[in-house]
């Protein structure tokens, strides 16, 4: 298993162009298809989970394999669904084949969908058949992962008679379906909330107009850590291709590490606008953080980590999809952070806490080695940490699903790496 040794640098000074968003990428991919166009969108994602779906839409073979990528694999799932590409069977890693879809096939097939479980019923691999669906009215868990809600949203415009969509009970990660929306409408869909807990889509088709990506809030949160984390009081990082006002649910991420002494400078306010962000010190923090996560729990790890090295103790609530990610990632936060010596409680699969106390540390030869999981979000959160410790990470290559030029990234800010 290959492993890096980190090393954080004295100082903290540099300029990094973030990836660009996957999550939008991913989301104007399918929305592309759906409008026939023939101008891919600009500045697209280069991560693993973004070409896995390019590859998908452009050969278009009998079998798909989307490998770890959950969202390929939800969004793909409704596209082929929905448009008459004749059978395809869409698969992917082992971890994949026990990740839960159940919720979205069982909705695809009340819209008349034809969709066969090739292996375990509820589970990945499909077969599917894509054909032209009616639409109509829709009731799902609002509780799931959002990327349900998302796949369904973005086949509406091209069903037949459209799509109601109605979530039942607590609504999670409203701000990626806001995403959704917003992706649709910028291809001229009819889709909005008509309720607090409904969602109309027109049987408008999409149009295809050039579209450029903005950068990944998400891949900046580590580099708010890093700012965080560091020693160095006149620590700055800028960051270039982001957006004020951005539909991200991430970019709260610039509101919530003010709370742990990092401000946030934008160099213009231009609505829509891509701009380079600067990340100061503030000298302020907080003593104790509690959040709640339901709106971005993508972000967890990397405040977890944040925390811990800060010595901030913490509970944060919202957590209830990580168990169903690349990994159960609230167990995988309490193995590797017993290692450096914190031990993390966990409630009612679905809370983090943390009462500020250690243990004595599990480290050989004063370095703590840090296991993935098959996670990318493990290794860029744990990275970080070099600046308190010294870290190693197995696997570091995972960090390709969503940030492939983070370690030469770190390499530019000044950080040694060791193979």
């Amino acid at each position: 298993m290959e492993n890096y040794v980190i090393n954080a640098p004295e100082k903290l000074k540099v300029d990094i162009k973030l990836p660009a968003s996957k999550s939008i990428s991913n989301r104007a991919l399918i929305i592309h298809a759906l409008t026939g166009g023939n101008t891919l969108p600009e500045n697209l994602s280069d991560c693993d989970d973004t070409e896995v779906i390019i590859q998908a839409l452009e050969q278009m073979p009998y079998s798909i394999d989307i490998k770890a990528a959950g969202t390929a694999m939800r969004f793909m799932t409704a596209f082929l669904a929905t448009t008459e590409h004749g059978e395809h069977v869409i698969t992917g890693t082992e971890r994949m084949k026990h990740r839960p879809i159940k919720l979205l096939v069982d909705a695809l097939r009340h819209l008349g969908a034809n969709i066969e479980y090739e292996g375990e019923t509820g589970y990945p691999p499909l077969k599917i058949k894509g054909e032209t669906l009616e639409g109509g009215e829709l009731e799902i868990a609002g509780n799931m992962s959002s990327q349900y809600t998302s796949a369904l949203l973005m086949i509406g415009p091209v069903l037949k008679k459209g799509l109601t969509l109605r979530l039942t009970g607590e609504i999670i990660s409203r701000p990626y379906i806001d995403l959704t929306l917003w992706t649709m409408r910028e291809f001229g869909a009819d889709a909005e909330w008509t309720s607090v807990d409904t969602i109309t889509v027109q049987p408008k088709p999409y149009e295809a107009r050039p579209y450029l990506i903005e950068n990944d809030w998400s891949g900046a949160s580590y580099w708010y850590e890093m700012v965080a984390l560091s020693k160095d009081e006149d620590a700055e990082v800028k960051l270039t291709g982001l957006m004020d006002g951005s539909k991200q649910g991430d970019s709260g991420v610039r509101y919530l590490f003010s709370l742990l002494g990092v401000k946030t400078i934008f160099e213009t306010k231009e609505p829509g606008v891509p701009t380079t962000v600067t990340l100061k010190k503030s000298g302020r923090r907080v003593p104790r953080l509690e959040y709640d996560f339901v709106n971005m729990p993508d972000l967890a790890q990397t405040f977890v980590c944040a925390c811990c090295g800060l010595g901030v103790p913490f509970h944060f609530t919202g957590l209830q999809t990580l168990k169903i990610k690349e990994t159960d990632r609230i167990a995988a936060l309490k193995n590797e952070m017993r290692k450096l010596g914190i031990e993390l409680e966990d409630r009612n699969d679905s809370e983090l806490l943390w009462d500020g106390k250690r243990t004595k540390p599990a480290s050989e030869e004063g370095i703590y080695t840090i296991d993935t999981y098959e996670d990318h979000r493990m290794a860029l959160a744990f990275a970080p940490m070099a600046f308190k410790m010294p870290i190693s990470i197995n696997n570091p290559q995972v960090v390709s699903k969503s940030y492939p030029s983070f370690w030469d990234d770190l390499t530019k800010a000044g950080f040694i790496i060791k193979k």
